[in-house]
């Protein structure tokens, strides 16, 4: 019974921590803005391109046609936005280096909640009390049976 729990947290742990598929590699080579106004931040409303109306956002779309019609990658045009504004101007951080706890924190709290969760209902279950009719349970008191018997009685 114990070897399933843990199989069962075990497998659930793996669910949670598969990695997203990585982007294609045309995707990677041949970027559109509409894929880049995702993953970048206007610096002055804090908001991605897409959901911004600031200039500054418009001024970055602009660089970021000229990067794309220029040949660069989507990791090159990023890495030049990083250089001229900082990691802050990137919608999710870096997957490395410190940043790297922003990824998995989320992760491990969430495969801990469940371990937690597993151990706490595994010994709720063991906990139980068994029933009356079961082998080595004691007897009912006949006067006790008698007033549950009446009073079921009245509700039928």
């Amino acid at each position: 019974m114990r070897s399933r729990m843990l199989l069962a947290v075990a497998g659930a742990g793996l669910l949670l921590l598969a990695v997203h598929p990585a982007p294609a590699a045309a995707s990677e080579r041949h970027p559109t803005l509409n894929e880049l106004e995702g993953e970048v931040m206007c610096p002055t409303c804090h908001t991605t391109l897409d959901q911004s109306s600031a200039p500054a956002a418009r001024r970055i779309e602009a660089f970021i046609r000229r990067r794309i019609a220029a040949g660069d990658t989507k990791s090159e045009i990023k890495a030049k936005l990083v250089a001229q504004f900082g990691p802050s101007i990137l919608a999710a951080p870096p997957k490395h280096g410190f940043n790297l706890i922003v990824w998995w924190l989320p992760i491990g709290g969430t495969v801990l909640g469940a371990a937690i969760l597993a151990v706490a209902a595994y010994r709720w279950s063991r906990g139980r009390v068994p029933l009356l009719d079961a082998p080595g349970s004691e007897a009912i008191d006949p006067d006790l049976e008698r007033q549950l018997d009446e009073e079921f009685a009245r509700f039928r």
